[in-house]
């Protein structure tokens, strides 16, 4: 017996966030002032990781500039302080379109989301301590997004590679280089709503654990 196929309609979402991970960028600036960014447009293959970052931002500038960054993994507990962030940039004077959207300048963004900066091993800026999975990272290349109708381009994206991953002891198999799905939970950023993951509904063939 065949089951109903549900009926699809054609509509134009504002936004096209269909589920991915948040991340916290640390940079830093020209004068070693340490930024870091909120941000959900990023994806990974092997050691290399591409970020869809706003051109406009700091963080970008920084990495742009500086070639180095952290993509710190927040999970749930972490959520609160992204939201702190997200109105926050390291930019001053805050943009005005930025202004019309409620951002406001903000000089320590470690202290204001109450985080924890701590050294990194290859890079210049620190990692988040409080994020279970931190990712030191250098820019290999960049490419402006396409203007439309003769804008400037609104977002960057950004190809880094991976020179170091850290991760939380209790999110690892035991004598493994495994991250352990049933206790990893990334934070996820779903049409602009924060999720965590549910129970595991199954594995891949290629899962080694």
């Amino acid at each position: 017996m065949s089951h109903a196929i549900p009926v699809s309609i054609e509509i134009s979402p504002s936004v096209l966030y269909f589920g991915t991970p948040v991340a916290l960028i640390s940079t830093f600036d020209a004068h070693g002032q340490v930024n870091l960014s909120p941000m959900s447009s990023l994806w990974a293959l092997g050691d290399r990781v591409v970020l869809g970052m706003a051109r406009a931002s700091q963080g970008c500038d920084n990495f742009l500039q500086t070639r180095e960054a952290v993509i710190n993994l927040p999970g749930p507990l972490q959520c609160g302080a992204v939201e702190v962030l997200a109105p926050t940039t390291g930019r001053s004077p805050v943009p005005v379109h930025k202004q019309a959207m409620g951002y406001r300048h903000e000089a320590d963004k470690f202290a204001l989301a109450q985080l924890t900066p701590v050294a990194s091993r290859f890079v210049a800026p620190p990692r988040v301590a409080d994020c279970p999975l931190q990712m030191e990272v250098r820019l290999l290349a960049a490419h402006d997004a396409s203007p439309v109708d003769g804008d400037d381009p609104e977002f960057t994206l950004l190809e880094a590679q991976v020179l170091q991953v850290h991760a939380h002891q209790d999110i690892v198999v035991p004598n493994s280089q495994h991250i352990d799905t049933q206790r990893w939970s990334p934070l996820l950023y779903v049409f602009r709503h924060y999720f965590g993951t549910g129970p595991r509904l199954g594995r891949n063939f290629r899962a080694e654990h």
